[in-house]
Order: structure tokens, then C-alpha cells, then sequence
């Protein structure tokens, strides 16, 4: 019966959910935490960070992912070519985007289209192709002063891409042009600024930029062709000296009985002989000078040569102030492929020099003698080449700058003999003289006034002298007017020789004279 008993005080506690101390911890422990995690779970600011956070990571992962994904796939599908504006070729591609986009417009195209110079008819396809494909919007000008053979100059506008993106299709296969200018980058020597071109398409059609390229090329050439490029040097570099002039024929200028064919077939036999200067070692350099008075053709037989062997000719004017050996020795290095160097009035550069005074400030040419030997002639002097220095007065010039070497060939184009003024004559009066009789009557009013000797006495020093120049203003002043050429030739002689002092051999500029 006592075991059977209950204490009264335990049944109260068992009815009040209470224990003894001996198991009361891991109840409380289970408590404290399960509440912990109830609260934060239960907590809306919590499980939304939580969640915004996660959402950030997988976007921020997926964005970095799609962005590889791209970059792989365009390394992959696509190709892109850049050239700048320093690149030769960029006005070529600029002038054929132009050329291209042009042709491609629907009222160009409804019915015909130009391929290489020839008409060809456009299918229905490549019509609608045509129409769907975009049109360059963003566009430049670019103004051209033409010169036309009668001396008048005409101005002329050609639109082409401007700045921006541009797409443009080129035998099925679209292009992606992107043409971008940097304004806080120039040329401080030109005032240009940096610009870059960026050309993207499919990589399997990669091939279309040399077909590209090439086209470029065959119009640029297209736009020079028959004309020759003069040169002028800026700064460090050569830039095209206005536009391209007309090749002049090389039978316009009329030197003295076989001058002409001489120097031809000295340049013609230089330019064959490249592999004959390597195997010997010998630098692969040729060098002329044309001196004499003025007015002897020099300048205009240079650029009939260049126009004769399709060269271009650059210009470089040994007094300009600025110009250092290590300038000139620069440009000597960097000269355009196909070009001849002109040097003229080499004498200018090292005469009559001044030096810096306290009164003007005023400094000359930069230009040093050992300098200019050093281009010409030097450790670092370029190969390839063909230089012409011209001058007045070759008795001015060291003989160290006129040795084998450094002048290979050095002509006299001095006063008009009689053979120039008779080939001249026939130049400009052969089609209304056929018989020549007013070219003897021409001759012989010149031997009257002492310009030119006897047939027989031509190797002979005349009396007096006057320039090829001279008589072709003659001749141009007195255009198909055969009598008054012949009636003003007291006008070729020079005031200093009608004095009889002829030491100065220079003619005055035509005047409006007769003869007396």
C-alpha cells in the first residue's frame, strides 16, 4: 500500500509540465535554437536580401558567361581588319566605299550595272537585294580642284562615308564598316586627325578583303593614271603636293642633240641592273646633276623622265629653314617606291647663309655640307634610289658633294643651240611650215643677231646666248603666227648682251618688241 501511494507534490508537478533538474538542458538548448532559425526564417527583410542576393550572383555569373559566350563566338564566326589613317590604303578604300555605294543605289541599278568598265544587266534578285540592302546616312565631303588643259580650274564635290557605322553588301556578303575619329589625337604637322576603320564580316567569307583591297588599288591607280605625283616633304614625312600633274611627254622637251637619249638610257640601264650592284656589293644608287643657266630645261626634263618612266617625283628644298641633317637624312630614307628626289638649287643651301643676330632673330638652313654628303653618301644613307640635284652655278659646289658616287652623271643644259631652236620650231609651227621655209627665214634672222652660228660653225660659240625658255615664250606668245615669231626675235636677246658685255648669259623675260 505505501508503494502504491503518490506523493502529492509530484502529481502537481507532473500536471504543471514540469521536471526535475536533471533533464531540463537539452530541452532548453533545443528551444533556444529552433527558435533562432524559426526567427530569421520567418524574417521578410532577411529571406528577400537573401534572395535578391542570389538572383545577383546568378545574373552577375550568367551576364559573364552569355559575354564569353558572345567574344567566343565572334572570335569564332567573325573577322575584322583595321587600317589607319597613315595606311596608304585608307583613301583608297574610302574612295571605293564611295564608288561602290554608289552603284548599288536603285536608280543606278534598275537595269544595268557597271563590271570592269562593262555594262551588264541586274536580275531580278540582285535588284531586290539591292533595295533591301541599307544605305550609308552618315556622310562627308570632299571638295577637288580640277585643273583643265586650257588653264581654267573647276572645283568638284564627292560625298563619301562619314564617321559611324555603316553596312554595305559586297557580292552577297554583308560588311559591318566602322569608321572612327579620335578628336583629341592629330597630326600636329597637318592638323589631321586619328582615324580608324574597322571592317567585320563572316569569317568564312574572309576572302572578299583582298578582292576588296584589290579593287581599291586598280581605282586609285585608275584616278592617277597618266599623271604624275609630285611630293613635298613635311615635317618628318612626304605629302602629296596638290593634285596629280599630267605626265608631260618626254618629246616636249627638246634639249640639245642627244642629251636627252643620253641620260634616258643611263636611268633605263640602272633601273635593269639592281641584281649587277647587289652581287657586287655595290650600293644600288644612282646620282645626276643637271646644271647650267636658267631657263635650260633642267626642271621640265625631270619631270618628263618621271612621267616617261612612270615615276612620281619628290621635292626637297635644301634652304627651307628647319631642315636638320638628321631630317634630310630622314626623308632620304623614306622615300615613296617609284619616286625620283629632287634637290634643287643644291648651290642655295650653302651660300649667302646667315646666322642668328641679336637684331632679327633670323636663323638659315640647318642644312650642314657634311650633312648632305652624309644622306647622299653615308653609312645610313638610303638604296633604291635616284636623286637629281640641279643649280645655276656648279662652280659653287664642293667637289667633294659632285664625285663618283655621290654624281654619277653630270650634264650641262646650257643656251638654246641652233639644232634645239629648229627641232622647237618644227615643235610648234610643223603643221603650217610643212616646207620649212619660214624655219629659214627663222634661222637665219637669228644668225643675223649673233644668237646662233653658221650650220657649218655649230660647234662654235655664238656671240650672244639665249635660253631654251625664251624661245618657247616666243613661240607661245606668237601661237600659229609664224611672221611675228620671226619679227620679234630681238626680243630673245638678253639687255647685257646688246651692250656687248656678255658675261651674263641669263635673257631677260620677253618683251612686246619688233625688230627696229
Amino acid at each position: 500500500m505505501a508503494n502504491d501511494a503518490v506523493s502529492p507534490t509530484s502529481d502537481v508537478i507532473h500536471r504543471n509540465g514540469l521536471q526535475t533538474p536533471l533533464d531540463s538542458s537539452p530541452v532548453l538548448e533545443k528551444s533556444n535554437g529552433s527558435g533562432f532559425l524559426a526567427q530569421i526564417s520567418d524574417n521578410p527583410f532577411f529571406t528577400g536580401g537573401l534572395g535578391l542576393a542570389g538572383f545577383g550572383a546568378v545574373l552577375a555569373v550568367g551576364q559573364k558567361g552569355v559575354r564569353h559566350s558572345a567574344s567566343l563566338i565572334k572570335r569564332r564566326l567573325l573577322v575584322d581588319v583595321e587600317i589607319n589613317v597613315k595606311d596608304e590604303s585608307y583613301p583608297w578604300f574610302l574612295y571605293w566605299m564611295t564608288v561602290h555605294q554608289r552603284s548599288q543605289l536603285p536608280s543606278f541599278s534598275r537595269s544595268a550595272t557597271l563590271s570592269n568598265g562593262k555594262l551588264v544587266r541586274v536580275g531580278l534578285i540582285e535588284s531586290l537585294m539591292r533595295h533591301l540592302t541599307p544605305g550609308i546616312h552618315h556622310l562627308a565631303i570632299e571638295t577637288e580642284k580640277v585643273e583643265h588643259p586650257n588653264g581654267s580650274v573647276q572645283a568638284e564635290f564627292t560625298l563619301i562615308p562619314g564617321p559611324g557605322k555603316h553596312i554595305i553588301r559586297y557580292r552577297n556578303a554583308f560588311l559591318m564598316v566602322n569608321r572612327l575619329r579620335e578628336t583629341r589625337s592629330m597630326n600636329h604637322s597637318t592638323g589631321i586627325p586619328w582615324e580608324t576603320i574597322t571592317l567585320t564580316t563572316l569569317y568564312s567569307q574572309r576572302n572578299i578583303f583582298e578582292d576588296i583591297f584589290s579593287e581599291a588599288h586598280q581605282l586609285a591607280q585608275q584616278s592617277s593614271e597618266g599623271k604624275t605625283i609630285v611630293y613635298q616633304a613635311r615635317a618628318t614625312s612626304w605629302e602629296k603636293f596638290g593634285d596629280p600633274r599630267r605626265k608631260r611627254p618626254l618629246e616636249s622637251v627638246i634639249l640639245d642633240r642627244g642629251v636627252k637619249e643620253r641620260i634616258l638610257s643611263d636611268v633605263k640601264g640602272f633601273l635593269g641592273s639592281a641584281k649587277w650592284y647587289y652581287d657586287r656589293g655595290i650600293p644600288y644608287r644612282r646620282g645626276y646633276l643637271l646644271h647650267g643657266p636658267p631657263g635650260g630645261g633642267k626642271s621640265s626634263f625631270i619631270r618628263a623622265l618621271a612621267g616617261e618612266l612612270d615615276y612620281n617625283i619628290a621635292m626637297l628644298n635644301l634652304s627651307e629653314r628647319g631642315l636638320t641633317d638628321d631630317r634630310l637624312n630622314h626623308l632620304l630614307t623614306i622615300i615613296p617606291r617609284r619616286t625620283l628626289v629632287l634637290l634643287e638649287d643644291a648651290d642655295a643651301a650653302f651660300s649667302n647663309r646667315r646666322t642668328q643676330t641679336d637684331d632679327d632673330g633670323y636663323r638659315g638652313a640647318n642644312v650642314t655640307f657634311s650633312g648632305l654628303l652624309n644622306a647622299l653618301d653615308g653609312v645610313s644613307s638610303a638604296e633604291e634610289r635616284i636623286l637629281f640635284l640641279t643649280t645655276n652655278y656648279v662652280d659653287r659646289l664642293d667637289s667633294a658633294l659632285i664625285r663618283p658616287g655621290r654624281v654619277d652623271m653630270a650634264v650641262r643644259l646650257g643656251e638654246a643651240t641652233r639644232w634645239q631652236m629648229a627641232r622647237m620650231w618644227d615643235r610648234f609651227y610643223g603643221e603650217f611650215d610643212e616646207q620649212g621655209i619660214f624655219k629659214a627665214r627663222f634661222l637665219e634672222r637669228l644668225e643675223l643677231h649673233g644668237l646662233i652660228n653658221p650650220e657649218h660653225e655649230e660647234k662654235k660659240l655664238p656671240a650672244r646666248s639665249t635660253s631654251a625658255a625664251a624661245v618657247q615664250g616666243l613661240f607661245l606668245y606668237n601661237k600659229g603666227d609664224m611672221e611675228g615669231a620671226i619679227a620679234m626675235v630681238p626680243g630673245l636677246i638678253p639687255e647685257s648682251q646688246e651692250t656687248g658685255d656678255v658675261s651674263d648669259r641669263e635673257p631677260k623675260p620677253l618683251g612686246m618688241r619688233t625688230s627696229p
